[in-house]
């Protein structure tokens, strides 16, 4: 329990941030802004920083990205701004993420107040369904601009994936809960322990101006051979368990965990830091074709996790699962004590909107002519957290000219 409520990584000191900032080339281009989907614009706080200027440095990030603190933590920086950095022809790119997280935790401790209320209300009322990351980030967006934001959310308290998903030592909760205290400090409405149904959404339609659906993928994948088998956990469940008990959890002797995305190392990396003796991880991806992180799979490494890449589940009785690998003629069999599966998620289908490949068809965010827009993961787009805040920043502009018009009506 202990390890599992001690950040994975320490901070930067003042002098370590300022130090690794001047290592900054100061590139006319910025292919590190350029390469940052949430545009957090990497370039500027670090050029900021550079020059001692930590409050113009958490100014910038802060008003490109209401979820500043909580990127700087989980984006996977290796295939974004760090991917751009033009420090990497000469030595190794600059640390962007840690970077950001210096600044925010300077902007914390210092309690800044960047976020604005908005300075006149515009009379429209917009409601969110979930708050997860690209909910928490329109909000943000709508209500400085002037809306009436109300979010509904499931859960007994708001975060969605961010809260009952990334573990604790890569998001603390109390990161997480003072990012949400600066959007709902704006003016933001919520209700929690509040699923929205079919009839209730109709309602919404008719009672708010615009209604967004950031429900993401809520629904864990699993495979046809593990459906009968209730003891088989699922990686969500297992996930949200953990950090709902603060990794207080009971430990198996051995777990065989299947699956090789980040949910899958965040599942093994959790097993290992509550104290279970061994984890195996059967990935269906070959190495060479890895879909975790950079970050999150030394970190599995590094807590000693055996992994065995390029095998798929053929059969399981009960007791033992049988693997065949893709493409050698080779056949494993393990008999574990705990079996969870990390094989993806899908959302759940509901308010009778049209999806297609897991994403709901919109045009511009917009469903149809209708009051409804989507962001998220079943918005098109990258399904990182990242990612959700670049959709929420794209969506905020057609939400706010629909409003705009239909004020002018």
């Amino acid at each position: 329990m202990k390890d599992y409520l001690k950040e994975a990584e320490e901070g930067f000191s003042p002098l370590l941030a300022i130090e690794e900032a001047s290592r900054c080339l100061l590139c006319h281009d910025a292919p590190c802004s350029k390469n940052c989907p949430a545009g957090t614009d990497p370039a500027r706080f670090i050029r900021a920083l550079r020059f001692l200027n930590e409050k113009g440095a958490a100014e910038v990030i802060r008003e490109n990205n209401a979820l500043g603190a909580i990127c700087a933590r989980v984006c996977p920086q290796e295939k974004y701004c760090k991917l751009g950095c033009s420090r990497s022809g000469i030595d190794k790119p600059i640390e962007i993420g840690k970077i950001q997280r210096y600044i925010t935790d300077f902007e914390a401790n210092l309690k800044m107040n960047i976020l604005k209320k908005p300075e006149r209300e515009l009379g429209q009322k917009v409601a969110i369904i979930g708050s997860g990351p690209a909910a928490l980030e329109l909000a943000a967006l709508l209500r400085m601009k002037g809306y009436s934001v109300t979010i509904f959310e499931k859960d007994e308290k708001l975060g969605g994936y961010l809260r009952y998903g990334i573990p604790s030592y890569r998001l603390p909760n109390d990161v997480l809960d003072l990012e949400i205290k600066r959007i709902l400090d704006l003016g933001v409405e919520h209700k929690v322990n509040h699923r929205v149904n079919d009839e209730e959404f109709k309602k919404l339609k008719e009672l708010y101006d615009a209604v967004i659906v950031a429900t993401g993928y809520e629904l864990a994948k699993t495979l046809p051979m593990f459906e009968t088998h209730h003891e088989v956990e699922l990686a969500t469940q297992f996930l949200k368990r953990a950090k709902e008990m603060n990794g207080d959890i009971d430990v198996y002797s051995d777990v065989l965990v299947i699956g090789g995305g980040d949910v899958a190392m965040d599942v093994v990396t959790t097993l290992k830091r509550i104290g279970t003796p061994r984890v195996i991880d059967v990935v269906y991806e070959e190495f060479s074709e890895f879909r975790a992180s950079e970050k999150e799979l030394a970190e599995a490494r590094a807590q000693n996790v055996s992994i065995i890449d390029g095998y798929v589940p053929m059969s399981y009785d009960g007791i033992t699962v049988n693997f065949k690998h893709r493409h050698l003629d080779s056949v494993i069999s393990i008999k574990p004590k705990h079996i969870i599966l990390a094989v993806g998620q899908v959302a759940r289908m509901q308010f009778g909107l049209d999806y297609e490949a897991g994403e709901v068809k919109t045009t511009n965010y917009r469903v149809g002519d209708s009051n409804v827009f989507v962001v998220g993961d079943i918005a098109h787009g990258d399904k990182t957290v990242v990612g959700a805040v670049k959709t929420a920043k794209e969506a905020n502009y057609f939400i706010d000219n629909f409003l705009t018009k239909e004020r002018a009506k």
